[in-house]
């Protein structure tokens, strides 16, 4: 049987610090390109708005393994991008593992968004227009605040998923923890507990953020 006391073999506070790196990096950069994705969704410009539709349906109904392994082969391989990454192959696959999950997430990001500036009265947003302000200031002063707090729940639900779907950066050779558990597996051939061992390092990761997340939307959730 597999003997826990050899885990001191195994980085396993690293693997899993890696996972809350990219959950964290990715969740950043999801929700600044989501809610631009969420402006340009819903502004009167028509171009923004077909831009936005069309990368939403596309980029979210892509399969995720698919959108990572993509930017490791044609940023990386084919155009020979570093983005800045001066540390070896590691520290690429962690950036390109951060750009694949910021594509795919900010759409779910996007349309959680979108259905929290539904939820604001358009009276709100003729009075402010009648008062001289523009698009940018309606949406960035009245609208976005008040979607904002309508979404923290459907926020904390792509910000779990998202926890979830770090492990597809093992594709890729990022030292996370799926790829931890997968040459684990290997090595211990015991899949059961190595299996349940990560599965409570992930609950550990999520239920947490979703109790405080979710005390969070109760706080600030907008009373109409």
């Amino acid at each position: 049987m597999f003997d826990f006391l050899d885990l001191d073999r195994y980085d396993l506070f690293g693997a899993f610090w890696t996972t809350v790196q990219l959950t964290v990096l990715s969740g950043i950069g999801s929700l600044i390109w989501g809610t631009v994705l969420a402006g340009m969704r819903v502004s009167p410009v028509p171009i923004m708005r077909a831009f936005g539709t069309a990368y939403v349906h596309i980029v979210r109904n892509t399969p995720l393994t698919l959108i990572i392994v993509g930017c490791s082969q044609l940023l990386a391989y084919t155009l020979g991008m570093t983005l800045w990454a001066d540390f070896g192959t590691d520290s690429l696959s962690f950036r390109l593992a951060v750009l694949g999950f910021v594509l795919y997430t900010s759409t779910f990001v996007c349309e959680a968004l979108r259905s929290g500036i539904n939820t604001v009265p358009v009276g709100q947003a003729e009075a402010a227009r009648a008062l001289g302000l523009n698009f940018t200031q309606v949406l960035t002063l009245i609208v976005l605040p008040q979607a904002f707090r309508s979404v923290v729940a459907p926020l904390a639900n792509v910000l779990i998923a998202l926890t979830k779907n770090t492990t597809v950066a093992a594709a890729i050779g990022v030292a996370e923890a799926a790829l931890l558990m997968r040459d684990m597996i290997e090595k211990e051939a015991q899949l059961i507990p190595i299996a349940l061992l990560f599965a409570f390092g992930f609950i550990v990761l999520t239920l947490p953020t979703g109790l405080a997340l979710g005390w969070v939307a109760k706080r600030v959730a907008v009373k109409r």
